[in-house]
Parts: structure tokens; C-alpha cells; sequence
């Protein structure tokens, strides 16, 4: 009987003492049992180190590496990804707690797929259920198309599993955007993505999550016109992006939608930029787990340009 496959896990830390021995001994009971561990720290001033080292004495699994200076989130895992072996890999954030199937049940799903996804169970800083799934605040997408992934993004970087081979394509990540949402984008463009309907990780929120996904902190904090503002630019800047790695018909809309963005953020309005994503809401709009009024209003909030954004 052939030999599974090896596969990698690109685990990133930062100032993490306080969660990494739990997911450490997570990772280490995985029952898929040809795995390594590449594990990039990106100049942590914590203990996170000292608590890794103790792994390492102990298990050839794991190779730790220390970066001269600090990378940020999305470079630091470019790194990490890059520094793995495996003909699969699997992103993971230090906090978080992984089912002991995780990896074996994604390998044996993934089939033809470039990348599969799970749902995920979200728990609070000491660990306990919040009682809510990331599928509870988004619809899943598999499939072949890129497009559900220009305005949102269902697909989180600790529940992904992808081949290798995808990173032909992926690489470099592009500045300023979630490597995650890129990854999704990507792989549904280049072939097809899937995912598991079971919660193969406990999602920690806490105050320093990279990503606000049940949006704890922003309910707190007022968002300023200056912020709103370069939200616009960004998400015109996300969909040049997406265009200049597409074609055919996915190239003609995505650029159509690129070239309304820009119109619509040098003027109060433009309702165009509205109705183009509402005829093809189908699927730009897919993940977003509302009713049509809702999906409605969501589009309605895109025709706003700069102008407007600078008195409301």
C-alpha cells in the first residue's frame, strides 16, 4: 500500500503565548500521520518561542523558523507556505484548536478540487462555545467560479486545504488584501474549490484576532469618513487585481465592475456600478446569507462614492 502523501502545515505566531501550547497539542494529535510543521514566528517579544521550543526538542515534525524582522500577517504566511514540503498544505493561526480528523478528513474530500474548506465553530478567549458557525453568517460556494469571492469571502485561512500546485498561480500575494480571500479567488478560478460541512476547528475570538469576523470590535468603534473613504479605494484596487489574473467572460465583467468602481469613486454616485453587480447578484452576491431586500440594500450601499461618504 502506497505511502500518504506528505502535508505541510504553515502555522504563523506572533506574541501568541497565551494560546500556542493548546494548538500545538492539537496539531500533534492530527491522525493523519505523515505531516509536517513549519512554523514561522514573526518576531514575537512574548514567550511564544520558548513555549515552541519545548515542542520542538521533543518532535522531528516541527521546524521552527525566527524572522529578522517582522513580515505582518499576510508575508509572514507567504513564507511560511513557502518553506513547506508537502504536496498539500494547510494554513494555521496559533489560537485556534483543531479536530483530531481535521487533516485526514479534508485529504480524503479534496479529490480534484485545488482547495477544500470547512465550517468552523467559533469559542471565546477562555475556550468556551459561542454557539455560532461560520456557515450561521455566510452561505458556502463550491464551484468554478471566482466571482462570489469579489465582495466577500467565506473561506478562512485555518480551514483550508489546498495542493501545492495552486501556489504556481498564487504566489506573490498581493499587498494590502486577505491571503485567504486570494487563495479562494485563485483556486475557483484555476480549477474548482469544495468544502467539508463539518466544524473541524474551534475559531477563538479575542480583542487581538487578526480579522473582526463577527465584527466584536467595529460594533464599538465608529468608523471615521477617512476610513470609509480608502474602503473604496481598496476595493477598487481588490478588483484590478482580480481582473488582471482572469479572462474570458469572468475578465469582462470583473473589469467591467473594475472601470464602474472607479467612476463611482471620483463622483457622489453611480448607479450603474449598482445595477452591474445586482444583474449578476447570483453569484457576486452568494455568500452573503440575507434574503433579496437585504442582498438589495447591500448593493444599494456600493453606489455611494467619495462625495457622498464625506457628508454622511
Amino acid at each position: 500500500m502506497a505511502e500518504s502523501p506528505l502535508i505541510s502545515i504553515a502555522l504563523c505566531t506572533y506574541n501568541g503565548e497565551e494560546f500556542i501550547k493548546e494548538q500545538m497539542d492539537s496539531l500533534l494529535c492530527q491522525s493523519y500521520a505523515n505531516l509536517e510543521i513549519i512554523v514561522v514566528d514573526d518576531c514575537s517579544t512574548d514567550n511564544t518561542v520558548s513555549v515552541l521550543n519545548q515542542f520542538v526538542v521533543n518532535n522531528t515534525k516541527i521546524k521552527l523558523y525566527r524572522n529578522d524582522r517582522n513580515l505582518g500577517y499576510n508575508k509572514n504566511f507567504e513564507k511560511a507556505i513557502k518553506l513547506c514540503n508537502g504536496a498539500f498544505i494547510a494554513m494555521c493561526d496559533q489560537d485556534d484548536i483543531w479536530d483530531t480528523d481535521k487533516i485526514k478528513i479534508q485529504f480524503e474530500a479534496i479529490g480534484d478540487s485545488e482547495l477544500i474548506y470547512h465550517d468552523s465553530e467559533f469559542i471565546d478567549s477562555l475556550g468556551n462555545p459561542i454557539h455560532f458557525k461560520m456557515s450561521d453568517k455566510f452561505n458556502f460556494y463550491k464551484g468554478n467560479s471566482p466571482l462570489p469571492f469579489l465582495y466577500m469571502n467565506c473561506v478562512s485561512g485555518h480551514s483550508v486545504l489546498i495542493k501545492k500546485s495552486l501556489l504556481d498561480s498564487g504566489f506573490p500575494f498581493p499587498e494590502g488584501f486577505h491571503y485567504d480571500q486570494w487563495l479562494a479567488f485563485m483556486a475557483a478560478y484555476k480549477g474548482k474549490i469544495d468544502f467539508v460541512d463539518k466544524c473541524l476547528v474551534q475559531y477563538r475570538q479575542h480583542d487581538r484576532n487578526s480579522t473582526d469576523i463577527l465584527a466584536v470590535r467595529s460594533k464599538h468603534q465608529k468608523t471615521s469618513k477617512e476610513v470609509k473613504i480608502e474602503k473604496l479605494k481598496q476595493e477598487s484596487l481588490w478588483l484590478k487585481v482580480c481582473s488582471e489574473h482572469s479572462q474570458g467572460a469572468n475578465f469582462d465583467l470583473i473589469m467591467k465592475l473594475y472601470q464602474l468602481c472607479l467612476k463611482r469613486n471620483t463622483s457622489f454616485i453611480n448607479l450603474s456600478y449598482g445595477w452591474k453587480i445586482w444583474k449578476n447578484e447570483e453569484l457576486l452576491l452568494f455568500l452573503l446569507k440575507k434574503n433579496k431586500t437585504s442582498k438589495f440594500f447591500f448593493t444599494l450601499r456600493k453606489i455611494w462614492g467619495p462625495g457622498t461618504k464625506r457628508i454622511i
